[in-house]
This record gives structure tokens, sequence and C-alpha cells, in this order.
């Protein structure tokens, strides 16, 4: 018998929709993030580190993500490594509306007809034709500020893109990639984008990890250029 005052049971139907949202939510920030551990996910997100366990165990066994070692750059530090948990090609392929296997008989049509060199030279024509915005972005900023600038650029056309300070410089991290399975096959993609980004920050750029060789981040080196380490160096120090 129900107690006089009780609040009435929430629908079955109306439960498995909210559940649905919160898994969603955490898929979404595991994307725009990059590979994420428990902690990380329930600090974002607002939820019990149990919440995010029972959550990820559904999305594990839905193949929507993947548990992995935390990949460390530079020296590692002791103890084991923290599992984070990354999208996996069917994870993005929830998020991704483009036209993969268009896009690569198209390249291949182009690859067969003209040569590897015309598929680069499409690469660069495409990534010149997004560069503009990006270009503008860039240029608006403060010499420090470049990298933060093409990040919000990226991000604006779906790459989720974020910067952060590294060993004597930064890196860009792009958490998703629109036409990540198209690379897989043609590389020239990725590499006519580290080119764009090389001129467009006015130094030599390394990529040192991208999403279509199985990394679950695109992430770009970029190294302080003279001007912006004499700024940081006199920020630090004071005349």
């Amino acid at each position: 018998m129900k107690n006089v005052g009780e609040a009435p049971a929430a629908p079955a139907e109306e439960l498995a929709t909210g559940e649905r949202s919160t898994r969603n939510r955490v898929a979404r920030s595991i994307l725009d993030h990059g590979p994420s551990t428990v902690a990380e996910l329930a600090k974002r997100l607002g939820l019990t580190q149990a919440a995010v366990r029972r959550h990820l165990d559904a999305l594990v066994a839905d193949d929507v993500v993947a548990p992995r070692e935390q990949r460390v750059y530079g020296a590692r530090t002791r103890g084991r490594p923290a599992k984070v948990f990354a999208l996996t090609d069917c994870g993005r392929d929830a998020f991704d509306q483009s036209y993969d296997a268009l896009a690569v008989d198209a390249l291949r049509w182009i690859e067969r007809t003209a040569g590897e060199e015309a598929v680069a030279a499409f690469a660069r024509d495409r990534i010149e034709s997004q560069a503009e915005a990006y270009r503008e972005a860039v240029e608006a900023a403060a010499p420090e500020g470049r990298a933060e600038a093409l990040a919000k650029a990226l991000s604006a056309d779906g790459y989720a893109a974020t910067a952060r300070n590294a060993p004597v410089g930064q890196q860009l991290c792009q958490h998703h990639c629109p036409v990540a399975h198209v690379a897989e096959q043609y590389p020239q993609l990725c590499e006519a984008e580290t080119e764009i980004f090389s001129r467009l920050l006015g130094t030599h750029v390394q990529r040192l990890a991208t999403i279509a060789h199985g990394d679950g981040v695109c992430t770009t080196y970029i190294p302080h250029t003279t001007s912006s380490a004499s700024a940081s160096t006199a920020g630090r120090n004071p005349a």
C-alpha cells in the first residue's frame, strides 16, 4: 500500500529516457574532451563516479566506448597509468554524418585517373578553402594566444579542439575528426592540415598522433616561437 503523500513512481519509460540522455552526455563529453577517466567524466558532468561507471559499462556493452591504457607523452610517473575510455569507430559514427564511402570512392577515382599527387593537391585545396576563417582568427590574436584562437576556429568546424601548454610549447588537440575514416586511407588529408597549421602559426609544427591512425585524439605539437617565448619570459621576470 502506498504511503499518503508519497510521490508517484516515475514511469519506466521516463526513467529509461533519462538514462539514455545521461549516457549520451557521457559519450558526448568523451567526444569533446578526448579519452577520459571515470574521475574526469564525473567532475565534468556533475555525476558520482559510481553513476559514470554504470553508464560506461552500458556504453562498452553497446560498443560505443572502449577502455584503454592512458597514453602518456614524455616521462612516465610512478604507478599504473589510469584507465581511460575512448570512443570506438561505432561511437564516432553516431556523431558523424559525413559520407565516408562516397568520399573514399571519389578520392580513389582521382588517384586512379590522375595519380597520388592529384590527391595531395585536392587535400591542400580543401583545407585552403577552410583556412580563411582560421587565418582571420589567428591573426586577430596575440602571439601567445594563437593556438587557442585556432582551436576555437576548428571547434566551430566540428573538430572539438582545445589548446594546452606543453614543455617549451603548446599542444593543439582535436578530439573529433569528421573525415577520420577517409583519412585512414588517404593520409594526405592529415598532411595538408598539418602544413596549413604551420603556415597559420608561423612555425614548424609536429603531428604527434591522429584519430585516423587509431589514437584517441589528433595532437599537434607547437613549439614556442621566439616572440612568444620572449613574451612568456618577460611575463615571468618583470623588470
